[in-house]
């Protein structure tokens, strides 16, 4: 993961960054991870260049270039699952699984509305992955207030533009 400066961050978005790593690297497999805002806005995200592909010398498939393809992608993909799942009248979406022949992709809902993507390798195991997964949304979904929403994403448009706060 890309190790963006936590100084002068919450106590909760210091938090939610550990958990983001601790996901990251805890669980073999994973090759990038986003928490995207209900509107579909980038709030966290992973390196993938620095997931197990890196490591192990081989270039990760996936989205490539930025964070902000991740981002994209889960944002369409909760959109698509929760509109099916009104139009259906089944409740609310509560994860997605795209197995491909060479990854997988894996959208959580978080209580707020918000939603944890992750890309994982044709390796990796989908158990373990959905688990840890739904670990992070227990302890993150609480927490992912407005505020805490807003505090992130200037934390990630100040990174990006390289200001400090």
């Amino acid at each position: 993961m890309t190790a963006p400066s936590t100084f002068g961050l919450s106590s909760e978005a210091r938090n939610l960054h550990w958990l983001l790593t601790n996901l990251v690297e805890e669980v073999p497999g994973i090759q990038s991870v986003a928490v995207v805002s209900s509107d579909g806005l980038l709030l966290l995200s992973s390196d993938p260049a620095r997931t197990a592909a890196f490591r192990e010398k081989r270039p990760a498939k996936g989205p490539r270039g930025s964070s902000a393809d991740l981002a994209t992608i889960v944002s369409g993909i909760g959109s698509l699952t929760i509109g099916a799942a009104r139009l259906m009248e089944f409740g609310a979406v509560r994860h997605t699984m795209i197995a491909m022949e060479e990854g997988s992709l894996f959208v959580m809902s978080i209580s707020d509305g918000s939603l944890l993507g992750v890309h994982g390798s044709a390796e990796c195991d989908m158990s373990v992955v959905a688990y840890h997964m739904a670990l992070f949304v227990g302890r993150a979904g609480h927490v992912l207030t407005p505020e805490l929403r807003s505090e992130l994403r200037k934390s990630l448009e100040a990174e990006s533009t390289g200001s400090t706060r």
